[in-house]
């Protein structure tokens, strides 16, 4: 049984696909058939993995998307990419940008990703999606096929804020396209505890949030040897392993796992 998890914050630089890429990886280590699909433009996730020309790329998540919308064969051989730490990709490149504006005359444009991600759960246990930082089209197609939401969100205030409109937008997908939907859990990123501050911010969205929404047990901490990961091309199990963001990327893993 697959289950499919977007992760998504319309606020950037939160640790969106640090969380993919790490938890992809976490799930393969623990024998599960992983597959991670960048659904950013910017190739973040792609880049990450250490596919360092994104937009030179002949096939993307857009290739595949243009398929169906256009009623034509899905090609997902050509596409897909076998990562060394044993995921799968499917990668992004800027020509992701221009599906939206195809999606506009698309009928039933919300669900293309949906039935592109249907053909491909019978092989996967796990399918994991980095979305977009927007509340856009590809970021609402991401949310009408997912079995579940995985919001990280940074330990400041702003972040925080911005938490309320994505779980509204959440709820709306729920109602109207996929009632399936939940939220897997908040997970708080880039904490550093040696201040209060931080604290307050964890003990703030505990408070507001955990009587109707997970909040992961497990915290990233702030390290810079988890920005420096994505230069690596790969996890931080590879780059870092005996650290601080190692050991809880781990526990975050088993915490997800536990969910089955």
């Amino acid at each position: 049984m697959c289950k499919v998890i977007a992760v998504s914050n319309q606020k950037g630089g939160v640790g969106k696909t640090v969380s993919c890429v790490n938890l992809g990886i976490g799930l393969a280590q623990a024998g599960k058939k992983v597959l991670l699909m960048d659904a950013d433009p910017q190739g973040s996730l792609t880049i990450s993995l250490g596919y360092e020309e994104p937009d030179e790329m002949e096939y993307s998540l857009a290739t595949l998307m243009l398929n169906i919308v256009n009623d034509e064969k899905l090609d997902t051989q050509k596409t897909i990419l076998h990562h060394k730490e044993e995921v799968d990709l499917i990668p992004s490149n800027i020509e992701l940008s221009g599906i939206e504006v195809s999606l506009v005359n698309a009928m039933s444009r919300e669900l293309i990703l949906k039935a592109l991600v249907d053909k491909l759960r019978t092989f996967y246990d796990y399918i994991i999606i980095d979305c977009m930082p927007s509340l856009g089209m590809m970021t609402i197609n991401a949310l009408a096929c997912a079995d579940s939401v995985l919001i990280p969100v940074q330990a400041a205030y702003l972040p925080i804020k911005g938490l309320q409109q994505l779980i509204k937008t959440i709820g709306r997908v729920k109602k109207q396209l996929n009632p399936k939907l939940s939220i897997e859990g908040i997970l708080l990123t880039m904490v550093d505890n040696r201040t209060n501050y931080a604290r307050d911010i964890s003990m703030m969205v505990y408070d507001t949030y955990s009587a109707s929404i997970k909040v992961f047990g497990t915290e990233i901490p702030m390290s810079v040897r988890a920005s420096e990961v994505s230069v690596e091309g790969g996890s931080i199990y590879s780059y870092d392993p005996k650290g601080k963001v190692a050991l809880a990327y781990r526990a975050l893993t088993n915490e997800v796992l536990k969910e089955e």
